[in-house]
């Protein structure tokens, strides 16, 4: 999918992959610089691979600029899908990447049959919230490695309602 609008294309792309790796390093990098390390949770590559995940690079040319996927939510398989790894590199920031990006992992997981999309964030990523906020995301139960963490937040939205 390419977006005329931005110039932006969203390629499928294993999480593992050549152009994924380095954007998911910086990630991490942006974690540590944020909250003092990186994000821990346990990630397999393989919990992004269809039909019970999807992970996506965004290109601007032949730069890969961002990335994010969904993978099968343990609690509540076939059922939930969790958001894992958005990013947008500093360059390609504010140009509606991000946008994309999660629109494309909600409309991918509702056409695999997923009724709710969850993500956790965190209170040192404002732009983050902001963007969960804008496209519908409401605060749920807390989950995962950092539930009880001192400034996550817990979002989910409906995706049964577009």
């Amino acid at each position: 999918m390419t977006s005329a609008a931005t110039g932006v294309a969203l390629r499928p792309s294993a999480y593992d992959s050549p152009e994924a790796i380095p954007l998911i390093a910086a990630l991490q990098d942006e974690y540590r610089v944020r909250y003092g390390g990186p994000d821990e949770t346990p990630v397999d590559p393989a919990e992004f691979a269809p039909p019970r995940g999807r992970f996506v690079v965004a290109w601007l040319g032949d730069e890969p600029v961002g990335c994010g996927g969904w993978r099968d939510d343990a609690a509540d398989p076939g059922r939930t899908a969790e958001v894992k790894r958005m990013f947008v590199s500093g360059a390609a920031r504010r140009r509606g990447v991000a946008r994309l990006l999660l629109a494309e992992l909600e409309q991918s997981a509702a056409a695999a049959g997923y009724a709710r999309m969850i993500l956790e964030s965190g209170d040192q990523q404002p732009e983050a919230t902001a963007l969960y906020g804008a496209a519908g995301y409401v605060p749920t139960a807390p989950f995962g490695l950092y539930a009880d963490a001192d400034g996550s937040i817990h979002l989910e939205k409906d995706l049964t309602r577009r």
